[in-house]
Parts: C-alpha cells; sequence; structure tokens
C-alpha cells in the first residue's frame, strides 16, 4: 500500500506540473504533447518497478483510471449531444436550394470514397505483410477480449446485411441518445438531418417561425459547445494517466509478437494519409500549407483517441485555417464522426478480415476481397466517435463475412497504439471532405488557405 500511495503522489504532483503549465498560459497542444511524453515515461517506470500483474500496479492504475476513464466518460456523455446539435446547427447556417444538395453530395462522395480507398489498402498491408491470425497464440487477456466480443455480436439483433441497414433507421430516437444500440450514433446522425431537413420547410414556408427555431438552435449550439470546453480542458490531465495507464499495464512480450500488425498497421494508416494529400494536391491546394494548419488537431486526436472529441478543433480549423465556410465545416466534421472513418471503420476491419480469414479457412482470393470491400463500405456507416467504434465496425464486418468474432481479441495489446494512428486518419478524413468540398462548389477562402499567418486553435468558446 505504501508503494501506491507514493505512486499517486507523484501522479497528483504531475497533474499539479500540468495545472500550472496552463496558468503560465503554456499552449494548449504544449500541454498535451507533454502529457502524453510524461506519461509514457512515467508509465514505463511503474512497468519496469512492478510489473504488470503486481498488486502494486494494479492499485495504482485503478486509482489513476478516475482521471484516465472519468476523462473518456466525460468525452462519450458530450458525443450524442454534440453530434445531434452539429449537424442541426449545420442546417441553420447553410443556403437553402440546389447548392445545399451539392455540397451534401460533395461530402457523402469525399466520406465513402476514402472509406473505399482505405479499405482496399488496409488489404494490401495485411497481404503484404501476410498477416494471419492462426499463427498467433492467444493469451488470457486475449482470450477474454475474443469471447467478450463474441457475447457483445450476440447481442446485435441484425444478422444479415438488409437487417444491419435496416438497424440504422431511429426508430425510438429517445432510446438512442442513451447510446443503447450498437447503430445509435448513425441512428442520431439520421434523426438530426430530419430536424434538419423540417428547419428548413418551416423556413422556407414560414420564415418567422424558423429564425425563432434558429435562434433557439444557436443558443442551444452555444450551450452544448460550453460543455465541451469544460471537457476539452481537461485533455492534458486524461492523457496522462490513460498514457501511463497503458504503457504501465501493456504486455511487452505481447506487442513484440504483435509487432508486424502494428507496423503493418501504421504503414496503411500513413500511406491512406499520404494518399489525403495527394487529393489536395489535385483539388489544386499546396499539400504542405495544409499539413502545417492541420497538425494541432491531429496532435490532439492522435493522443485524445476521440474523433467527437476532436470536433470543435476540427471545425475551427477548418474555419479560421482552411478557409471552409461555417455550415460545410459543421457537416464534414459532424458525418464524418459517425460516416465513412477512414482508420477505423476502413482499414481496420479490412486488415482484420484478412488476417482472420486463414483461421477461419477462407481463401483470400479476388472475390473474397471484393466482398470485404463491399461490407465495408456499407458497415462504415455509424461507426461511433469515441473508442470502441473500430470494435463495432469489425463486428458487422466478421459476422457478416462468417468469420470467427472471436479472434478479433488477439489484439488487445496493441490495440490502444494502433487507435491513436486510426482516430487521427478519421479526423483528417473529415477535415479532407470539408476542404475538397468547398473547393469545387467554389466555397472556400483561398486567400485565408494561403495565408502564412493563422489564428491559433483553443479551448475557449
Amino acid at each position: 500500500m505504501l508503494f501506491t500511495i507514493i505512486n499517486i503522489i507523484v501522479f497528483i504532483a504531475l497533474l499539479t506540473g500540468l495545472f500550472a503549465m496552463a496558468k503560465k498560459h503554456v499552449s494548449f497542444p504544449k500541454r498535451v504533447f507533454s502529457a502524453l511524453g510524461v506519461g509514457i515515461v512515467f508509465g514505463i517506470i511503474l512497468h519496469l518497478l512492478y510489473g504488470v500483474d503486481s498488486n502494486v500496479t494494479k492499485q495504482t492504475t485503478d486509482w489513476f483510471s478516475i482521471v484516465g476513464d472519468g476523462y473518456v466518460a466525460l468525452l462519450q456523455m458530450i458525443v450524442m449531444p454534440l453530434i445531434f446539435i452539429s449537424i442541426v446547427s449545420a442546417f441553420t447556417k447553410i443556403q437553402i436550394g440546389e447548392k445545399f444538395a451539392k455540397i451534401g453530395m460533395y461530402i457523402f462522395i469525399f466520406l465513402i470514397g476514402t472509406v473505399t480507398i482505405a479499405a482496399i489498402i488496409g488489404i494490401i498491408s495485411s497481404l503484404a505483410f501476410g498477416l494471419d491470425a492462426s499463427s498467433i497464440d492467444l493469451g488470457h487477456a486475449e482470450s477474454a477480449r475474443g469471447h467478450e466480443i463474441a457475447d457483445k455480436a450476440k447481442d446485435m439483433t441484425a444478422h444479415t446485411l438488409p437487417q444491419q441497414i435496416l438497424e440504422l433507421l431511429p426508430s425510438n430516437p429517445f432510446l438512442d441518445f442513451t447510446g443503447q444500440r450498437t447503430t445509435s450514433t448513425i441512428a442520431v446522425v439520421i434523426f438530426a438531418a430530419f430536424i434538419g431537413f423540417a428547419f428548413l420547410r418551416v423556413m422556407r414556408k414560414q420564415p418567422e417561425s424558423g429564425h425563432l427555431l434558429k435562434r433557439g438552435i444557436d443558443a442551444l449550439y452555444d450551450l452544448v459547445m460550453a460543455i465541451v470546453t469544460f471537457v476539452l480542458r481537461l485533455t492534458p490531465y486524461g492523457i496522462l494517466a490513460i498514457m501511463t495507464t497503458t504503457i504501465a499495464t501493456s504486455d511487452f512480450g505481447a506487442i513484440w509478437t504483435l509487432g508486424k500488425f502494428v507496423i503493418a498497421s501504421y504503414v496503411a494508416l500513413i500511406a491512406m494519409y499520404i494518399i489525403h494529400l495527394i487529393i489536395i494536391s489535385i483539388l489544386g491546394l499546396n499539400p504542405i500549407t495544409y499539413v502545417k494548419k492541420t497538425a494541432e488537431v491531429l496532435l490532439f486526436s492522435f493522443t485524445s483517441r476521440s474523433s467527437a472529441g476532436s470536433l470543435p478543433l476540427n471545425v475551427q480549423t477548418q474555419k479560421n485555417r482552411l478557409g471552409v465556410p461555417d455550415g460545410i465545416a459543421n457537416f464534414s466534421a459532424s458525418f464524418g464522426l459517425s460516416i465513412g472513418q477512414n482508420g477505423c471503420a476502413g482499414i481496420y476491419p479490412a486488415m482484420l478480415a484478412i488476417m482472420v480469414a486463414p483461421a477461419a479457412g477462407f481463401d483470400v482470393n479476388l472475390q473474397f476481397i471484393l466482398t470485404v470491400i463491399g461490407v465495408v463500405i456499407i458497415s462504415s456507416f455509424g461507426v461511433a466517435g469515441v473508442g470502441g467504434g473500430a470494435t463495432f465496425a469489425s463486428i458487422l464486418v466478421l459476422s457478416t463475412l462468417n468469420l470467427p468474432i472471436a479472434l478479433a481479441g488477439v489484439l488487445i495489446s496493441v490495440e490502444p497504439l494502433i487507435d491513436m494512428g486510426r482516430t487521427a486518419l478519421n479526423v483528417n478524413d473529415s477535415m479532407l471532405a470539408g476542404t475538397g468540398t468547398a473547393k469545387l462548389t467554389k466555397n472556400l477562402d483561398k486567400d485565408l488557405y494561403d495565408s502564412k499567418e493563422y489564428n491559433e486553435l483553443s479551448t475557449s468558446h
């Protein structure tokens, strides 16, 4: 117990140091990056001193989870309200008419088009590295995780692809706001879209009521964003706790065994990011400028592992740095939370399907590959923007392909390492959709995009 108390005191001292940095107005990205680095070092020290399975490590990380898991819980708390009000608010910020349909179509094409490419990249990477789940020995934690995933799959009432599509619809939106269903996120998106279209109709036929509704929606948006601001300010503390716990409790032996999957995943993620930059170049925009202006939000999403938590900074980056109009920025960022996530819903389930197939006796031929790509595209609708979305996507893909779902548990040891890169790619995809849509519809402020002077992002609202 003495060592546990000492560890907690050190942890509190580190939290106090981060608080002091905030008081000295050290920039938000520097505080997040500092928390990431300190968390890794502190985690390694705990790992080497006590080991993964010691009571001291378990007790220590249990106390740390108040900050780490508490931060994640608060992120989960804001997901549904944030998605709902962001999409509804986006309808109030966009022009009515043909331009609206064109904007929506372009955003959808960008999101679904890139997730298709991501699935192909994931498959190529799996084949190139010769990934095969049948050659990996399952440890206790991996087996437990596999059984948990299998049980989770049994709770999903849809067993065929048409049933899965039908489950996306919000038959009870109030239930979906609680997040009880695996498809709750996309259901809330669809419900918010209905509210948005209804608002446009009211605005056109009853302008007075429409303007009153707009004021109410804007006020509610400001309220939700104020809540989001409180949560985002806790990010450095949450990152410190999460990284410390992750490193301290990681099985380095298992990570070494699964290292090939980690490398293959990051090769695929980096390749897809390069494709994003190539698309930016094709659009006639400077990719280096894009990288510089989006680096801050990508660092945040990488460390927080939350696309939803990154949404406010995502929108700010598009509006204040990339020259994307308010409405388009809100639409692309909001829809990107649940549709076409390149990392969690594209690369990851595609790699997993190719990896698991040999263990299930499936031949990885052209027909199987095309089937995987098709299933990944359809299953990419409704992946949640907070941790767990990739697991949901993999369950959908593996179950549709009749592959053993439990084998997804082999990746539990390296899941946090891969999830960082996946989340950053997800966020970048939504920013690409917004920037590309604004450029193609001639709504992009090119002068602001090219400007070397740009506003700092902040967690204040």
